[in-house]
């Protein structure tokens, strides 16, 4: 048995951005900050900011586009994946992220809002699936 599941609270650091495949599936890409204080040995305040890039597929990532802007808070859960590439100088490049299957709009615009996910048949390698009934987060 294994488990990939990243779960994700922080702000937007982009609006996102959305394209459609050639089949007209939309996919939106934003990345988002998460940090962390602490304090260190001397009683000095620490923070680190970690940034994620969040992939939203279909219906969902139609909704982020439409509702999310920098600086917006949201919920992310989803699956972290590897990719590689080649840059423009034929150098191979690595980039991780994070395929959300779940977001939650969080502060700002009245509340919570939970982006609907999409209905249509979607493999889990695209982040698709029927949304849970259960609206409280677990934490």
């Amino acid at each position: 048995m294994s488990v990939n599941k990243a779960i994700l609270i922080g702000n937007l650091g982009k609006d996102p951005e959305v394209r459609f495949t050639s089949t007209g599936r939309a996919v939106a890409r934003f990345p988002i900050a998460t940090s962390e204080v602490w304090t260190d040995a001397e009683g000095n305040r620490q923070e680190r900011t970690e940034w994620h890039n969040i992939i939203v597929w279909g219906k969902q990532g139609e909704t982020c586009g439409q509702y999310l802007a920098k600086g917006r808070q949201v919920f992310v859960e989803g699956s972290i994946r590897t990719r590689n590439y080649d840059d423009k100088s034929g150098n191979k490049r690595y980039i991780t992220e994070i395929v959300a299957q779940r977001v939650r709009f969080l502060g700002g615009g009245g509340g919570t809002r939970l982006a609907p996910e999409d209905p249509g048949g979607a493999d889990d390698s695209q982040g698709g699936g029927v949304p849970p009934v259960d609206d409280d987060i677990p934490f």
